[in-house]
Parts: C-alpha cells; sequence; structure tokens
C-alpha cells in the first residue's frame, strides 16, 4: 500500500526550514551508556528558539501556506511556538487555542512570538476542537499536526541527518504524541536503513495512540493523567495511525516515575533540560535495557520546555 509521506518531500522541505532547526546536536553520552550497557546516541532538539524539533514541520508547512491568510492552531504549547515563529518570519497572522491547563512556560512564549493565544478546554483534544470551530468563524486556515503532510516532513528531516552517524543504528526510540515525528523519521529509516528496529514510546496516562496502533483501531480516552504534555493526546488522529501501518516494530509504554528518572538522568550526564515529553525515549530504553544490551540506541530528546516550579519538582 502506497503511503501519501513522500522522501523526496522529505528531503525537498530542508530547503525551506530555517537553518536554526537543522543538523542538531547528535552524540555518544558515554556516562548513560556505561550505565545502561549499550551505546547511547542523543539526538538533542533542544538548542533552538522554541527549544523543540517542532520548528522542522512548521517552517516547512508554513512556507507552503497562502501568505494572505490567517493561520489557526491548537497546541499543547511546542506546535503553537513553532507556527508563531514561522509566521512572525512571514508576517502571518497567528492564533493558538490551548487548554487552560497549559504549560504557563510555553504560553507566554507563543504570546512572545506573536501569537494571539486563546484558552479553553481542560486538555489538547478539547482545544483542537475549539480552534477548528475559531478557524470557521474567521476564514482562516486550521492547521494540524500530524494530519497536515508537511508536519510530518519537515520531522523527518531529523531522520536525514541521524543516518549520517558513521555506525549503523540498531535502534531508534521515538517519543509518540500525534505521530507527525515518529511517522516522519521512520518512513526515512525504512526506505535508508531497513534493519533499523524503530520503537515508538508514549506515557501510561496517555497511550491512546499506542493502544491504537496495537489494536489496528481508533481508540479514544475519556481523559489522560501524565505529566508528559506534549504527547497527551486522548483522541487520536486517524490519518496518523493510517501513516504509521508498517513503520513500527514495537511501541514502549513508560510510567511516570520512569519519565521524572530519565529527566534527571539526561540533566546530571548529558547537561540537558529535557521536559518529560522529550525524556521519554531513555525512559523507554532504560526499562527495556535489556531487550537492547549492547547494540548501538538512539534516541531523541525533541523538546526542553520546563517552568522553574517543574524544574525543582521534577529535576531537582
Amino acid at each position: 500500500m502506497s503511503s501519501r509521506i513522500l522522501l523526496n518531500h522529505i528531503e525537498l522541505s530542508r530547503q525551506s526550514i530555517d537553518s536554526v532547526f537543522l543538523n542538531t546536536p547528535q552524540f555518544v553520552c558515554e556516562p548513560l551508556s556505561k550505565w545502561l550497557d549499550l551505546n547511547l546516541i542523543l539526538k538533542v532538539e533542544t538548542i533552538n528558539p522554541i527549544r523543540c524539533f517542532k520548528g522542522r514541520g512548521a517552517e516547512w508547512l508554513i512556507s507552503q501556506a497562502d501568505q494572505a491568510k490567517e493561520i489557526v492552531c491548537a497546541s499543547a504549547g511546542n506546535f503553537g511556538q513553532a507556527v508563531a515563529y514561522s509566521c512572525r518570519k512571514r508576517k502571518l497572522k497567528v492564533s493558538v487555542v490551548a487548554s487552560v491547563n497549559a504549560n504557563p512556560l510555553k504560553i507566554e512564549r507563543m504570546k512572545s512570538l506573536g501569537a494571539e493565544v486563546i484558552l479553553c478546554g481542560e486538555d489538547f483534544d478539547a482545544a483542537k476542537t475549539e480552534a477548528k470551530i475559531l478557524a470557521q468563524k474567521r476564514n482562516a486556515r486550521f492547521v494540524e499536526d500530524s494530519l497536515d503532510i508537511e508536519t510530518v516532513e519537515g520531522a523527518g528531516t531529523i531522520a536525514l541527518e541521524l543516518l549520517a552517524w558513521a555506525q549503523p543504528i540498531d535502534t531508534l526510540v521515538v517519543p509518540l504524541g500525534n505521530g507527525a515525528m515518529i511517522n516522519g523519521i521512520a518512513t526515512v529509516f525504512r526506505h535508508k536503513s531497513p534493519h533499523t528496529k524503530i520503537i515508538a514510546t508514549q506515557a501510561e496516562g496517555a497511550p491512546a495512540m499506542v493502544e491504537s496502533w496495537r489494536q489496528n483501531k481508533v481508540i479514544n480516552y475519556p481523559s489522560v493523567n501524565t505529566i508528559a504534555d506534549g504527547v497527551a493526546v486522548r483522541l487520536p488522529v486517524a490519518q496518523a495511525l493510517e501513516d504509521l501501518k508498517g513503520l513500527i516494530d514495537d511501541a514502549w509504554l513508560v510510567d511516570e516515575q520512569a519519565i521524572m528518572e530519565a529527566m534527571k538522568l539526561i540533566h546530571t550526564h548529558a547537561g540537558i533540560v529535557a521536559e518529560p515529553s522529550g525524556a521519554l525515549g531513555l525512559a523507554a530504553i532504560s526499562k527495556n535495557k535489556n531487550v537492547v544490551k549492547g547494540k548501538n540506541v538512539a534516541t531523541i530528546i525533541c523538546g526542553g520546555n520546563v517552568t522553574e516550579e517543574q524544574m525543582k519538582k521534577w529535576i531537582g
């Protein structure tokens, strides 16, 4: 079955993505490698103006958008920052609908990047429903992470950089939210490094995408309960699940304690601040280290937006 995700579009997208989001650091973290008894390669997506990977997809998406039309999106905070950054560059009006419980740091960053931020709904999926209504009222374009193909293609550029690693990557563990990042990355690896095992990871308190993939049907949840707000999806995007078919080898869920421990380990041994979603990969590897013992294992630290209070609470 043919996929809507095209490798040549992923390669083409690099030409439109701001260089500040490209060629991010990737290195072996020796202390964590020794502790896990494997070769751990970290891909760090936090050293940019929005502290996350989503600038890649947003840049490609907004570069292809109608430059005369307002943009509306929903976000837990990181995608909203990315869209706001790209719209500000192009002098486009942008409105972001976020949950009333959204990370305050992310809210302030979206505002500082020029977005109108509207707080509505108890969680991301409730905010997304309101964002669609708002876009219709304003005759604006609603853009959706993982559904708009450009978000997937832009995220796929991470894989093009990982494939420049000198040794073959045996296992790649990728955080899974709505699916844009893993679908883009896994598409590239399936074409260029088919031997690499691709593992998705999600929080136990927000398992909708993983459970939907496992049962091969959309499974909605009434609520989520995790500190990993960036992957706290309870209503999967059906197209993203369709994209996921045939791309991953397994999916691992991790508990809240493992996520917090991974955040501390990343900070202690790599000197990097990772938000809960950004630490999911290490959390999953730590919980399954016997499965990947002795292998070249890579993961993406995909976000680093935490408040001062969260830093003290989760990292110490």
